[in-house]
């Protein structure tokens, strides 16, 4: 399928269009074909260029936020079920190229498959484009979600976001071990969150829930986060 459709809904026309095509070539692809390279090292790339667009625009937006508000900001947009979502609604699910086995199994609506791909896209788009392009595909594709975020920044539910992540990925339900410390007026709380027996994050708070959503949002982090 060509790709002038996705470059339309991206914006952005790619002086290089190998760089695009690049973007779409999954590892699985590699290994069945005649291409030597995969979309790996655009989206190593993207990763860092989106990294740095989200903090800009978060610091530049949200400027009376504490430090770790605006971590959890950007952790609501720079997480793979965020890219993911924003991959599907551009399609690039179609455009991939995937070797046999993993087109077979669905891979075009995987959510890792999606998110490094849009990540792969994002660094195709700073190479073609320079920082100016990125900055602007960026701030168009996932200004509006921080912006959504923002709203509900007080309401985050880390553990709920872990159980649907964990329920995604086709994980087991989380179990929470929580200790404390100190006297009864002066508690701190230690909570660990377990998947099949894995330690999977870990977190303290001033209550056993907001140990609790610490640990899951540690644990969220090292799913989401790639």
């Amino acid at each position: 399928m060509g790709l002038g459709a996705l470059e339309k809904r991206l914006g952005h026309t790619f002086g290089d269009q190998e760089l695009l095509r690049r973007a779409m070539c999954h590892r699985s692809w590699v290994a069945e074909s005649n291409d030597h390279l995969s979309n790996e090292r655009l989206e190593f790339l993207g990763d860092a260029v989106l990294g740095w667009v989200i903090a800009d625009l978060v610091f530049d937006r949200y400027g009376d936020l504490a430090e770790g508000a605006l971590t959890d900001l950007r952790k609501s947009v720079v997480n793979a079920k965020a890219l993911a979502e924003v991959a599907a609604e551009l399609h690039i699910g179609e455009h991939l190229l995937l070797g046999r086995g993993e087109d077979a199994a669905n891979g075009r609506e995987k959510v890792s498959i999606l998110s490094d791909a849009m990540e792969a896209v994002l660094g195709a788009v700073y190479i073609d484009g320079g920082v100016g392009a990125a900055f602007a595909l960026i701030e168009r594709l996932f200004g509006h979600r921080l912006e959504s975020a923002i709203t509900m920044l007080d309401r985050l539910d880390y553990k709920s976001a872990l159980q649907e992540v964990l329920a995604q990925q086709s994980k087991p339900s989380p179990d929470y071990v929580v200790r404390s410390t100190g006297p009864d007026h002066d508690k701190t709380f230690f909570a660990k969150v377990l998947v099949a027996k894995q330690l999977l994050g870990q977190g303290q708070g001033r209550s056993k829930k907001a140990a609790e959503q610490a640990a899951a949002s540690a644990a969220f982090s090292a799913l989401t986060d790639d």
